[in-house]
């Protein structure tokens, strides 16, 4: 399986492509970051992001999307452009046609290091001997990108069969 991991963003938005299956060593196929400048108009911003998503999924073929949900911050500014870069990678990931997931940053982080109140520095250490890397992944947001692929791989399938199980529980249909 390929993953396309994106750690939304409106300045920085990671996106790391790990190939693996459960039980097997990770693959990394790329990482990186796309930065829109702060100066842009939100419209161009968001097109910029969309456009590159949608040439890395050309480019990479991705069997699904892993994006990192949207939590509660402080800053509201930046928890907004956020959820719009999220939105836009959602909406990207829609029009491939592709299996689209959402993990929270504590489950990612959880998955790679153990611990779900890990530091950035503690995520692109484990994801750099997850997916045998020499270097630590960089910038952290292409680490977190990276994280967030790993996590849909191991922990993709079992969600995507409780999500499954729970919408067919509500429709009230057995399985």
């Amino acid at each position: 399986m390929r993953v396309l991991g994106i750690d939304p963003g409106l300045t920085r938005c990671g996106v790391g492509i790990v190939e693996g299956s459960p039980g097997k060593p990770l693959t990394p196929v790329f990482h990186g970051v796309i930065r829109t400048a702060a100066s842009a108009h939100i419209g161009e911003r968001l097109d910029e992001i969309a456009q590159l998503l949608a040439d890395y999924i050309r480019a990479y073929r991705p069997d699904a999307i892993a994006v990192e949900r949207v939590f509660s911050q402080v800053n509201v500014s930046t928890v907004m452009g956020t959820a719009q870069a999220s939105g836009v990678a959602i909406l990207v990931g829609a029009q491939a046609k592709l299996p689209l997931s959402t993990y929270t940053p504590s489950e990612v982080k959880a998955a790679v290091s153990g611990s779900g109140r890990a530091d950035k520095k503690q995520v692109q250490t484990m994801v750099a001997r997850i997916l045998r890397m020499s270097e630590l992944p960089k910038p952290a947001d292409a680490a977190d990108a990276l994280a967030i692929a790993c996590c849909h791989i191991w922990r993709g399938g079992a969600k995507a069969k409780f999500d499954a199980a729970v919408i067919a529980a509500k429709a009230g249909i057995r399985q």
